[in-house]
C-alpha cells in the first residue's frame, strides 16, 4: 500500500524562488519538503540579515509587532514550564535564536544551555545569557540524562536529521523529563485558506510539516509520550499577515485579522490551531 503522495506544490517565496513539493506521509500523518536540500546547502536558504529570529532589528512596524508578541510569548512559555522546575532544574533550548527565552528562563532560576547554528544569533544570545549558547554540533557531546526540560520553539521543523535528533533528545532527558515542542499545524484553517502561500510552510527552511497526530507518533518511537497540548492563538494572526504579504505584496491587516480570527474560532471545536505546543514526557 502506498503511504506517500503529493500534497501541494509551492516555492520558496523568501529567498531563492526555487520550486518544491510537499509529500504526505500517511504512516506518520505529516508532510515533508521535496527535494530536501543537502545539509551543506541549507544555510544558503537563510537570509543573513533579515531572518527575524536571528536578529534584534526593529526597523519596521512588523518588527516591533514581532518583538511585542515574543515578549508575551516568552512569559507564557515560562508559565507552562513552571510545574517541571525543581531546585537547580536544567533546561536545554534547541534553536535559541538571539537568546530572549534563555535569558528569561535564567532569570527565573533555570540552569540553562542553548544551541544555535547561526553565529550572529549565537553571539547576540551570549550577550544576553553569557557563556550558555553553543553551536548545534555541541548536541552530540552533551552528557546523557542531564536535562529536566528540552525546548524546541518552532525549531523541530528545521532539523535536517529529525529521527536521529529525536533519539538524542530522549537520551539527554532525565527520567520523567519533558520535551516541549512548538510547531505549525498544516491542518489549520489558515493553512487551508492560503495553500501554497501559507507562510508557515516556509520551504525549504521548514523541512517537515506536522499535524496533531504526527507529533505523538514520531516521539512514541523513543518512548516519549504526549502529555498535553496547548494552542498558540496569536500565531494565526502573525502567520496570516506574513501569508498575505507573500500572496498580495501587502500585509492586508484587516483580512489577516479576519482569517486569523476565523481560524481560531474554528479551532475551538476542531483543536486545529495554526500552531500548537506539545508537552511530551520521557517514559524511560
Amino acid at each position: 500500500m502506498k503511504t506517500q503522495k503529493s500534497y501541494l506544490k509551492l516555492k520558496d517565496h523568501s529567498v531563492s524562488g526555487d520550486s518544491f513539493e510537499l509529500i504526505y506521509d500517511a504512516s506518520k500523518e505529516m508532510l515533508f519538503t521535496h527535494p530536501k536540500p543537502p545539509e551543506s546547502e541549507l544555510s544558503n536558504y537563510y537570509p543573513n540579515t533579515d531572518y527575524i529570529s536571528h536578529t534584534n532589528q526593529r526597523k519596521s512596524l512588523f518588527d516591533l509587532l514581532y518583538h511585542a508578541v515574543r515578549y508575551v510569548s516568552v512569559r507564557r512559555k515560562l508559565r507552562l514550564l513552571k510545574p517541571f522546575q525543581s531546585q537547580q532544574a536544567t533546561l536545554l533550548d534547541v534553536g535559541a535564536g538571539t537568546g530572549f527565552f534563555l535569558r528569561a528562563a535564567k532569570k527565573r532560576g533555570w540552569t540553562v544551555t542553548g544551541l544555535e547554528p547561526n553565529s550572529s544569533a549565537r553571539n547576540l544570545a551570549n550577550i544576553k545569557a553569557p557563556n550558555t549558547v553553543f553551536d548545534s554540533d555541541t548536541l552530540r557531546t552533551l552528557p546523557e540524562k542531564s536535562f529536566d526540560v528540552i525546548t524546541l520553539w518552532h525549531v523541530l521543523e528545521h532539523l535536517p536529521n529529525l529521527e536521529d535528533d529525536i533519539r538524542i533528545f530522549q537520551k539527554l532527558l532525565k527520567p520523567n523529563g519533558r520535551i516541549v515542542v512548538a510547531v505549525p499545524n498544516f491542518k489549520s484553517f489558515d493553512a487551508e485558506y492560503f495553500k501554497g502561500f501559507w507562510a508557515a510552510y516556509d520551504v525549504p527552511r521548514h523541512l517537515w510539516h506536522f499535524s496533531q497526530q504526527s507529533i505523538p507518533k514520531i516521539f512514541s518511537e523513543v518512548q516519549v509520550k504526549l502529555e498535553s497540548t496547548h494552542p498558540l492563538v496569536m500565531d494565526a494572526y502573525y502567520v496570516c499577515l506574513l501569508s498575505n504579504k507573500l500572496k498580495t505584496g501587502a500585509h492586508q491587516i484587516l483580512n489577516s485579522f479576519w482569517v486569523g480570527l476565523v481560524s481560531n474560532i474554528k479551532a475551538l471545536k476542531s483543536g486545529e490551531y495554526s500552531s500548537l505546543i506539545y508537552i511530551l514526557k520521557n517514559k524511560n
